[in-house]
């Protein structure tokens, strides 16, 4: 983060507060292009004329500015993702226990399940509403501090600081909502006042808890960005940003890719893994007729900052510093897609416009995550390098 100008921080951190669900984060990105020109098409509508458009699939968007390119320049796409490890509301979730009131949740991704205790959380995402004979997405979020997830007591859990915590994800994770019994239906009744609709007309749900701590600059100096879902928020900002500062001239076609379900493997429909980018690149950009070669995509997530207490979990040579440049994430076993080619493009435009840079790669005796790029190199044969901001305390 600069010193002189913490602007761009401060929009990240409103951009975070925005998007509490995959559902929110693409309703942002999409209300920040089209105040930027961008046009909302749908999936199967007829390819339009040249100019600056995008598309929406639920937790995904794919948004594009192709006024004044040739009809084979090549394509320069940024892709990141708009999900993030939390806990999700399961079909039916009214429970109780103890004379409390509690809502049962799955684990969605590599939740760090311990950050969830103790911490006021709201509920968002979106309903399958009835609308007539047909079924409608409504978007629903409630910042009240609905939920909590005590910890045992220590009095209770006495070897707890000398064994370590150790939570199961079905008996010790379900938020407290209240006191008294659980009612059936009641949380059917919470989202549908939620949402200002009957309680008949709710379907079904995609809905998550989520941390209602807002983002802030922190640090001594304020040179610290503090907030949820940093992974992979910040890098879904960072394009949004950049594809809507666009000009319209010629050169590559400059896309911007948000999937959702990267944290779970990216294999769905808005994930990855589907179909949702190769399609859109076909039927509205003409990929077939675009080049290869000058073609690029940037798989952009969140990268692991050297742990000042842990300095012995990385790799000597590649220790990662925050504030210290974007980083280039490499791993022989292809779970990030950079090769040599497409790092030696980054550097020289990072050269070019004064970027420092820096290089991961993990311990050799632990095992390595995984992005979209592999699998995003693989559906569209275009090279690909991962890369991203460092940041501390991944999920």
């Amino acid at each position: 983060m600069s010193h002189q100008d913490p602007s761009s921080a401060v929009d990240l951190c409103r951009f975070i507060d925005s998007s509490p669900s995959p559902y929110h984060a693409v309703d942002e990105a999409a209300r920040r292009l089209s105040e930027a020109g961008f046009v909302e098409i749908g999936q199967d509508d007829d390819s339009p004329k040249p100019g600056r458009h995008l598309v929406r699939s639920g937790g995904a968007l794919v948004a594009w500015v192709d006024q004044g390119r040739a009809g084979d320049a090549p394509v320069r796409i940024v892709g990141a993702h708009t999900d993030s490890p939390n806990l999700r509301l399961k079909p039916v979730p009214d429970r109780d226990a103890a004379g409390c009131r509690q809502l049962g949740v799955e684990v969605y991704g590599g939740v760090l399940l311990n950050s969830w205790l103790d911490r006021d959380l709201g509920i968002s995402g979106r309903l399958a509403v009835r609308d007539g004979d047909d079924v409608r997405q409504v978007l629903v979020r409630d910042d009240r501090p609905l939920a909590r997830i005590p910890q045992l007591a220590i009095h209770l859990d006495r070897g707890v600081n000398e064994k370590g915590l150790v939570l199961n994800p079905q008996d010790h994770l379900s938020p407290i909502i209240g006191t008294g019994g659980s009612t059936p239906g009641g949380f059917a009744a919470l989202m549908a006042s939620a949402a200002g609709v009957p309680e008949d007309a709710v379907l079904g749900w995609d809905v998550m808890f989520h941390d209602l701590s807002p983002s802030v600059l922190a640090g001594a100096t304020r040179d610290l960005v503090s907030a949820p879902r940093i992974d992979n928020l910040l890098s879904c900002h960072a394009g949004t940003q950049a594809l809507a500062a666009t000009a319209e001239a010629d050169g590559p076609v400059p896309v911007l890719a948000l999937f959702d379900h990267e944290e779970v493997g990216s294999v769905s429909s808005s994930g990855a893994a589907g179909p949702l980018l190769l399609r859109t690149l076909r039927r509205f950009v003409a990929l077939e007729s675009r080049r290869i070669s000058g073609s690029l995509i940037l798989s952009v997530d969140g990268a692991h900052a050297t742990h000042p207490n842990y300095v012995d979990r990385h790799d000597p040579e590649h220790l990662v510093h925050l504030n210290s440049g974007p980083v280039l994430k490499f791993n022989a076993g292809e779970r990030y897609a950079t090769d040599a080619e497409g790092a030696g493009v980054v550097r020289l435009a990072a050269e070019r416009a004064g970027v420092p840079l820096q290089s991961f790669v993990s311990r050799g005796d632990l095992p390595c995550g995984t992005t979209i790029g592999p699998v995003t190199a693989a559906a569209t044969g275009i090279r690909t390098v991962d890369l991203g901001v460092a940041q501390l305390a991944m999920h």
